[in-house]
C-alpha cells in the first residue's frame, strides 16, 4: 500500500512471550494424533466390545491396547490409557448422537470455546437445526456462561449469520462452532463489577469497531468504483500491481475485490496488534468476497495466497487450529497460487520485481503453518521436514541489526531498512542503492497516476458542463478508455444515456413543458417546430443536448428513444438526511468521515508491509515445535 494525496493503494498481487501450555498442549495433540493413527490402521471399533461393554463402559482389553501403544510411543501407559479412553468416550458420544439425530432430528454440535476456558474447552451441544442464529448464539452463551451480545460464532468459516436458520446456512449434524469473545476476560472470576463493566464498553466498542470497518470499506470502495472523486481532497482506494502502477479491474470485479482487499488489511492490522478474536471475521469477510470474483483473478495475484496463510495463523494463535478442518487445503491452495503468481522457482517474480527475497518471509510462513499441522497430525516426518525447511529460510533471512543502524543513519526507515536488505541478500551498499532507486520510482508513478485522475476528472467536469450527469459521463468515458472525443461520441448516439442521473435534486430540471424561446433557437438552427419540442420535452429544456442530438441524428430524435422522460425516470428520492434537517445530515457526514479515516489509519504506507517481519515469534515457534519432534524422534530411538 502507499499514499497518495487522498489515495491509499491496495498492492494486489506473534508470538507471545507468554508460556504456552502448548509444550503440553502440542504433545497431547500430536499424541492423540498417533494413538487415532494407530486404531485405524489396526482397524480397532472403540465402541464395540472387547474395548465397550453392553453398558457403554470401558472394557478391560483397553488396557492391553494401552500397554502395546505406550511402548510404541515411548511413552506412560497411564497416560495413553487416558488419551485412548477420552477417544472411546468421544466415539461412543457421536455414535449416541448420531442414533439420536437419526430419530429426533435433534444434531449435536461441537462447542470450541475461547483459550481462557483452560478446561473443557471442547463441548457438545443439541439443538434442532431449524433455530435461527441468534437462538443459537443465545443457548450457547446460556449454556457456557457468556454475555450474549459479546460473543461471535464462527461455523463452516464463516459468521453465524443471526437473522437466518441454522438449516439455510447450511448448519449441519457433528459441525464444528468455535465462539469468539470480544472482550478481553483471562481473569473474569477475579474481576469485580466495576472492572466487568469496564469489558462490557470494550466490547461494545469492539463490535461498533467492526460495524465501521464495514461501513468504511463499502464507501471507499464505491469512492473507487466511481472514480470522480478528487485525488488531492478526497481519500480513496486504488488497486496496483506489483510495481505500483494502477491496474484496470473489471467492474463487475472491482468493488468485490476492493472489499476483499479492504477487509484483509483491516484483519491484518488487528493481526499485528495480536487481537485475533476480532482479526478473525475479518480475514473470513476477506475469503467470502474474494471468493465473488472469477477463479483466474485468484489464480494471478498472490493476496488470495497471502490471505490463507493469514486465516490458518489466526486460528493457530487463537489455539483454534482443530477446528478449522480445511487447513491443509488452505495452506496447499496458497502453495498452488504462489506458484502460478511467481513462477516455477520464482522467474516470474525476478523478472518484475529483478529479486525475490522479501517474497522467502512468506514462505517461511507456509512451511512453518504446514510443519505444525502436519505435527498436530501425527505426521512427525512431514513436520520435521517443513520445519527444518522454515529454519533454513529463518537463517537466511536473519538481518545483521547493525546493517539496518547503517541504513537508518542514512534517513531510511527501519521497514525500508529490513526489506532492502532482504531484497539484497544483506548487502548495505546494494540495499541503500535499491531503496532510493525504489522511493524515485514510486514518486513517478504517483505523480503519473495522479495526472491520470486529474485529467479524467476534468474529462467529466466537460461532459457535465454539455448537461450530461456525472454517471453517464463515467459510463462514456470508460467505454472510451478515457478519450473525450470518443465519450462524446458515445452519448450522442445513446442519447438514453442521458438519463443516469446522479439521483441529485439539484440536476432535475424537468419541467412541463419547453418555453417557446428554446423552441425557437432549435428551429432558428433548421430543425422541425414538432421534432425541437419533443426533443426539449425528452432532455428537460436542454438546448444543447437536444441540438446536439437532433444534428447528430439528422435532424430526429432515435426512433428507440421515448418521446416521455418519465418513462424512463423516476423522480430522484430523497434520502433520509434531506428530510431530517442539515444537523442529521452533518452528524451522517462525520460518522462516515470517521469510519473512513479509521480504515486508512490500518492501511499501510508501504505497498511491501505484508512482506515486512522480524520473524522473531517465527524464530520462538520453529524451535518450540523443532524441540517437540526432537523428543519424538529420540523416544523413536530409544524404542
Amino acid at each position: 500500500m502507499k499514499t497518495n494525496g487522498g489515495r491509499r493503494r491496495i498492492r494486489a498481487l506473534c508470538w507471545s512471550p507468554r508460556a504456552w501450555r502448548g509444550a503440553g498442549m502440542a504433545q497431547k495433540k500430536y499424541l492423540q494424533a498417533k494413538l487415532t493413527q494407530f486404531l485405524r490402521e489396526d482397524r480397532i471399533q472403540l465402541w464395540k466390545p472387547p474395548y465397550t461393554d453392553e453398558n457403554k463402559k470401558v472394557g478391560l482389553a483397553l488396557k492391553d491396547l494401552a500397554k502395546k501403544y505406550s511402548d510404541k510411543l515411548e511413552c506412560c501407559e497411564n497416560e495413553v490409557e487416558k488419551m485412548i479412553e477420552e477417544i472411546r468416550c468421544k466415539a461412543i458420544e457421536r455414535g449416541t448422537g448420531n442414533e439420536n439425530y437419526r430419530t429426533t432430528g435433534i444434531a449435536t454440535i461441537e462447542v470450541f470455546l475461547p483459550p481462557r476456558l483452560k478446561k473443557d474447552r471442547k463441548n457438545l451441544l443439541e439443538t434442532r437445526l431449524l433455530i435461527t442464529g441468534r437462538e443459537l448464539r443465545s443457548k450457547i452463551a446460556e449454556t457456557f456462561g457468556f454475555q450474549e451480545n459479546y460473543i461471535k460464532i464462527v461455523i463452516n468459516k464463516k459468521q453465524l449469520q443471526l437473522g437466518k436458520t441454522l438449516e439455510e446456512q447450511g448448519v449441519a449434524h457433528n459441525v464444528k462452532a468455535m465462539v469468539l469473545e470480544l472482550k478481553q476476560s483471562e481473569e473474569d472470576v477475579r474481576k469485580n463489577f466495576q472492572l466487568e463493566e469496564e469489558e462490557q464498553n470494550e466490547a461494545e466498542l469492539k463490535e461498533k469497531q467492526i460495524q465501521r470497518t464495514k461501513r468504511g470499506l463499502e464507501i471507499l470502495a464505491q469512492r473507487a468504483a466511481e472514480t470522480v472523486v478528487d485525488p488531492e481532497m478526497t481519500p480513496y482506494l486504488d488497486i496496483a500491481n506489483q510495481t505500483g502502477r494502477s491496474i484496470r479491474i473489471p467492474a463487475s470485479e472491482r468493488k468485490a475485490l476492493m472489499l476483499a482487499m479492504g477487509y484483509h488489511e483491516k484483519g491484518r492490522a488487528f493481526l499485528k496488534r495480536k487481537e485475533y478474536g476480532i482479526a478473525l471475521p475479518c480475514l473470513l469477510d476477506a475469503d467470502k468476497y474474494f471468493c465473488e470474483c472469477c477463479r483466474e483473478l485468484l489464480d494471478t495475484v498472490d493476496n488470495y495466497a497471502v490471505l490463507q496463510l493469514d486465516i490458518v495463523w489466526c486460528y493457530f494463535r487463537l489455539e483454534q487450529l482443530e477446528c478449522l478442518d480445511d487447513a491443509e487445503k488452505k495452506l496447499n491452495l496458497a502453495q498452488k497460487c504462489f506458484k502460478n503468481c511467481y513462477g516455477e522457482n520464482h522467474q516470474r517474480l525476478v523478472h518484475i520485481k529483478g529479486n525475490c527475497g522479501k517474497e522467502k518471509v512468506l514462505f517461511l510462513r507456509l512451511y512453518l503453518l504446514q510443519g505444525i499441522r502436519n505435527y498436530h497430525s501425527g505426521n512427525d516426518v512431514e513436520a520435521c521436514e517443513y520445519l527444518n525447511k522454515a529454519r533454513q529460510l529463518l537463517k537466511e533471512l536473519y538481518i545483521d541489526p547493525s546493517k539496518v543502524d547503517n541504513l537508518l543513519q542514512l534517513g531510511f526507515t527501519a521497514q525500508e531498512a529490513r526489506l532492502g536488505l532482504r531484497a539484497c541478500d544483506g548487502n548495505v551498499d546494494h540495499a541503500a542503492t535499491h531503496i532510493t532507486n525504489r522511493r524515485e520510482e514510486l514518486a513517478q508513478i504517483r505523480e503519473e497516476e495522479k495526472e491520470k485522475k486529474r485529467r479524467r476528472l476534468e474529462n467529466i467536469r466537460c461532459l457535465k458542463r454539455m448537461g450530461y450527469s456525472t454517471h453517464a459521463a463515467q459510463r462514456a468515458l470508460h467505454a472510451a478508455s478515457g478519450n473525450l472525443d470518443e465519450a462524446l461520441k458515445i452519448l450522442l448516439s445513446n442519447p438514453q444515456m442521458w438519463w443516469l442521473n446522479d439521483s441529485n435534486p439539484e440536476t432535475d430540471n424537468r419541467q412541463e413543458s419547453p418555453s417557446q424561446e428554446n423552441i425557437d433557437q432549435l428551429v432558428y438552427m433548421g430543425f422541425d417546430a414538432l421534432v425541437a419540442e419533443a426533443a426539449l420535452r425528452v432532455f428537460r429544456g436542454n438546448v444543447q443536448l437536444a441540438a446536439q442530438t437532433l444534428a447528430h441524428n439528422g435532424g430526429s430524435l432515435p426512433p428507440d428513444l421515448p418521446l416521455s422522460p418519465e418513462d424512463s425516470l423516476s423522480p430522484p428520492a430523497t434520502s433520509p438526511s434531506d428530510s431530517a434537517g442539515t444537523s442529521s445530515a452533518s452528524t451522517d457526514e462525520d460518522m462516515e468521515t470517521e469510519a473512513v479515516n479509521e480504515i486508512l489509519e490500518d492501511i499501510p504506507e508501504h505497498e511491501e508491509d505484508y512482506l515486512d517481519s522480524t520473524l522473531e515469534d517465527e524464530e520462538m515457534i520453529i524451535a518450540e515445535y523443532l524441540s517437540y519432534v526432537e523428543n519424538m524422534k529420540s523416544a523413536t530411538k530409544k524404542n
